[in-house]
């Protein structure tokens, strides 16, 4: 991690990496521009270079810090003995609103890291993402599938539910009416209502 950049006022820290993270968030690696993120978070473009030297510094940053912020919410958050499905995806979700918390594109950002189209960027970050898949086979690992009903087949039911939440969480920032909370209340929703579905108990 960078240190010089750590000597800076937490608010400072904040405003630079929120800005990289949207601007990657929404523009991915190749069409975001150091000259966004330095207007985004009001600094000058010297400052931002002086710390991270370039763009792919800024990026291969701002992804070290997103998984390290995101690792530590879901080892906090996720009980390690718990089997469920759902109960582990809500403790999941529980841990990503935590992080959205103060920053809110974090979990988009890591969702558009997956798709980059540029060789640089995903070479980049190759080995943090290694280290974040290993966290969620960690905090996902104990889930029992066997419990679901005959006929469920439990990681095709988990994938689903992964594109409903990474939809949801797209939608919420298209429409500008994010809020880490809302969301997490409203994908805790379909959760219950899926599990009530798979389980044949009465919705409603």
């Amino acid at each position: 991690m960078n240190s010089k950049f750590f000597d800076l006022k937490k608010e400072k820290q904040d405003r630079m990496i929120n800005a990289a993270l949207k601007v990657f968030a929404l523009q991915g690696y190749r069409h975001g521009s150091t000259d966004d993120i330095v207007r985004e978070a009001a600094i000058s473009k010297g400052l931002l270079f002086h710390y991270f030297g370039s763009k792919l510094g800024v990026y291969r940053f701002v992804y070290d810090y997103s998984v390290r912020f995101m690792s530590l919410e879901l080892r906090s958050n996720v009980e390690s003995g718990e089997k469920d499905l759902f109960a582990v995806m809500k403790q999941v979700e529980c841990a990503r609103m935590h992080a959205m918390r103060g920053y809110p594109y974090m979990q988009q950002f890591l969702n558009r890291s997956v798709s980059e189209d540029s060789y640089e960027a995903l070479l980049a970050v190759e080995e943090k993402r290694s280290a974040l898949e290993e966290v969620y086979a960690a905090v996902t690992g104990g889930i029992d599938y066997r419990a679901l009903p005959a006929g469920v087949d439990g990681e095709k039911l988990r994938k689903m539910l992964d594109f409903t939440i990474k939809g949801l969480m797209a939608e919420r920032f298209q429409d500008a009416s994010f809020q880490p909370e809302m969301l997490y209340q409203e994908i805790c929703g379909y959760l219950d209502m899926m599990r009530q579905i798979v389980y044949r108990q009465p919705y409603g």
